[in-house]
């Protein structure tokens, strides 16, 4: 019995070095593509034409959707920090999705709402409209007010008071800085023609200092969760969105900052409803409708146009997200299963599916089970202590050294975090999110799992703090002195239409 155990739990252990192989070396390989790309993307940014075109008539126009529900707390920074955009023109649609609080009095105080009428295209049916309203003040702001239905039903009513023939999908707790929507449009104005969406990355706009929707001073959250999540977005978007992007694989762009040519969306229905992982779902269902129809496009993942998010600081909310990542990736790959292993749909098909179902999806099952089970065969004398070792070093040496060449790859591209202690702590947490952080996400994924065999719907409650709460101006200094002062976002605009 004892010989029995013995050879079932090598070969057990033998499997899981040859995953967590597998895994780890496609992340080198995406690590050093990502460099790669990201170095020449640099380079490149210096002979770019940023400034032409700011200016050029021919960078087109964007209009923003920006759903909310219950967002009270921080949807003026947030609205402030999208009429504040460096961009020749854009028109900015909030979405009240039936809130039940102070939603819309917060924004009508804010930027003076008057209701006006506003005509809407019917391209994808949406729940009713209660009413539009437009800013006297900012007179490219609108507000959509409407039933709630959901943020994909939101999002698909923005869409349908659109105006421009882009359009933007932004979270209603995100802060964009100044200029990531021209660097988010740089792909789509060098080829109008091929790129029909592109997203740029998340950052953790906890513990930094905002104010009237710009981030003044980037430092590290106090909260060790959030710290966490803040490493963790460097690996997923720095490497892994770059490598996907380079295969001409992204699977997704996300729901917090995306661009998307409007009548591609439209075309393949609007966000879907039905599932709670729309961005993933939309960016795949482009895919789909894009190869079948045989065309020839491009959707992009860049990496230096900025979104601030305010990340969960309990485990109670952090783990609600974690499972409605899980379930919305389940319902899209579910939805799509049909393109898997077909040369149709190239490396989509091909690769990135089949690595989502197994290194993603099911992964957890796995990865969970191999961290409880062979460290104990081992202490029970049925474990080979050689297949242990290797374990050890594929699993956790090459996790901890590529979350450090994650970062790295931050610090030495964009440098976003100028403190040179909140450095060394996040150095110190790219290594320690490997012994307990990964496996609870992976614990929250297995539920994630569980509530989809379950049939669990709904999006959960996921209560935000708002930016004036995580970090109060006035309470907090500069290390260069005093938070400067920040003019009204729409100050030169109103000179310039008094001149008018």
């Amino acid at each position: 019995m004892t010989d029995f155990l013995r050879t079932a739990f090598d070969v057990f252990g033998l499997c899981a070095v040859a995953y967590f192989a597998a895994l780890n070396v496609t992340y080198i390989a995406f690590t050093a593509l990502a460099w790669r790309s990201i170095t020449s993307h640099l380079r490149a940014r210096r002979f770019s034409g940023t400034n032409e075109a700011l200016a050029s008539p021919l960078t087109p126009p964007v209009s923003m959707l920006l759903p909310a529900y219950n967002e009270s707390t921080g949807i003026v920074e947030s609205v402030h920090s999208l009429l504040a955009l460096r961009y020749p023109e854009h028109e900015v649609i909030v979405v009240n999705d039936g809130s039940t609080d102070d939603t819309v009095a917060r924004l009508t105080e804010a930027f003076d709402l008057v209701p006006v009428d506003k005509a809407l295209r019917g391209a994808v049916e949406t729940r009713p409209i209660r009413g539009t309203y437009v800013s006297r003040r900012e007179p490219q702001l609108w507000l959509i007010d409407k039933e709630n239905g959901g943020k994909s039903d939101a999002l698909n009513a923005g869409l349908a008071a659109a105006r421009y023939p882009y359009v933007c999908a932004v979270d209603a707790d995100a802060i964009l800085e100044e200029d990531a929507l021209l660097r988010v449009a740089k792909p789509i104005i060098d080829d109008p023609e091929l790129v029909v969406a592109a997203g740029g990355i998340v950052r953790i706009a906890n513990g930094c200092t905002v104010d009237r929707g710009q981030v003044l001073d980037v430092r590290l959250p106090k909260s060790r969760l959030a710290t966490f999540q803040v490493v963790e977005y460097f690996r997923a978007f720095l490497v892994g969105r770059v490598g996907w992007s380079r295969l001409r694989s992204l699977l997704i762009i996300s729901g917090a900052f995306g661009l998307f040519r409007r009548e591609a969306v439209e075309a393949v229905g609007g966000w879907r409803t039905d599932t709670v992982g729309e961005d993933a779902e939309l960016v795949v269902r482009m895919h789909r409708h894009l190869r079948e129809r045989e065309e020839d496009y491009r959707i992009e993942f860049v990496p230096d146009p900025v979104c601030w998010t305010e990340a969960p600081e309990s485990v109670r909310v952090l783990s609600r997200q974690r499972r409605r990542w899980q379930r919305g990736l389940a319902e899209t790959l579910w939805r799509h299963k049909r393109m898997f292993g077909r040369p149709r749909y190239g490396a989509l098909g091909m690769v990135a599916l089949p690595y989502f179902v197994l290194f993603e999806l099911v992964g957890p099952i796995f990865e969970l089970t191999s961290f409880f089970v062979l460290p104990a065969a081992y202490l029970l004398g049925v474990l080979d202590p050689a297949i242990l070792l290797a374990f050890a070093v594929v699993a956790v040496l090459l996790g901890v050294l590529l979350s450090v060449a994650a970062l790295a790859l931050e610090e030495f591209s964009f440098r976003r975090h100028p403190h040179r202690l909140d450095v060394v702590r996040m150095l110190a947490y790219a290594v320690l999110e490997n012994f307990g952080f990964r496996q609870l996400v992976d614990w929250w994924r297995l539920q994630g799992l569980w509530d989809v065999a379950r049939r669990r719907t709904g999006w959960g409650d996921m209560k935000r703090k708002g930016f004036a709460v995580l970090t109060p101006v006035e309470t907090i200094r500069l290390d260069s002195g005093p938070p400067p002062e920040v003019p009204p976002a729409s100050a030169e605009r109103q000179r310039e239409l008094a001149r008018r």
